[in-house]
């Protein structure tokens, strides 16, 4: 075999792999998803009452 198909060879290979290592740590790693709160102001005297008790 020349050099030049080994050389093709090799990038092939090597391409697949470094592609293939990507592809693993795409599914491996996780996404980290922040959600996002909102917290209503309570209005009235029985609302902060109410809001209050959740919060403890």
């Amino acid at each position: 075999m020349n050099d030049f198909k080994l050389k093709i060879v090799l990038s092939i290979l090597g391409g697949i792999l470094f592609s293939f290592i990507f592809i693993l740590l795409a599914f491996i790693l996780p996404v980290e998803e922040k959600e996002v709160k909102v917290i209503k102001k309570p209005k009235g005297k029985l609302e902060q009452i109410s809001h209050s008790l959740r919060e403890r």
